[in-house]
């Protein structure tokens, strides 16, 4: 058996037919919903997958400020980052930051889950992220399809 690798005209044509999909965020587990939505934008999902290629789709989640989290994530997660100098670190608890921006924490986890080189960026563009559905508006022309849970 021969594994698939896309080449030439057929890499362009993958490039270029990228889908979009709708992904309702809505009393859905925060790492799950990760996974599902890093797995698209990768493209691990199709028969036409390629590593060395971005061949994902475009995924718009709504409704990012009714995620569910499980267990005492809400009081004991926090999020770690450092300025590079001594006594430069910072923890911000989950708490405070989803009060202030809950599209950040499915970001944020979503990344986490995407191979650190140089197609990440790329597929990071891929990523749309909305409070409410009526971030889908601005994609209609795009004619996305929902996700089934």
């Amino acid at each position: 058996m021969r594994t698939y690798v896309a080449k030439g005209e057929e890499a362009r044509a993958l490039k270029e037919g990228a889908s979009w999909f709708v992904v309702d965020a809505s009393n859905q587990a925060l790492g799950r919903l990760a996974t599902k939505v890093a797995r698209m934008l990768i493209g691990k999902d199709k028969p036409s997958y390629t590593p060395y290629l971005d061949s994902g789709d475009h995924v718009v989640v709504i409704n990012a400020d009714k995620v569910r989290l499980t267990g005492n994530k809400v009081e004991q997660k926090m999020y770690y980052s450092h300025s590079g100098y001594p006594g430069g670190l910072k923890e911000v608890p989950l708490k405070r930051i989803r009060s202030t921006r809950p599209d950040w924490v499915i970001r944020e986890a979503v990344l986490g889950m995407l191979p650190k080189n140089k197609l990440r960026a790329r597929r990071a563009k891929k990523l749309r992220i909305y409070l409410d559905a009526k971030g889908l508006e601005r994609h209609a022309g795009q004619k996305p399809q929902p996700l089934a849970k």
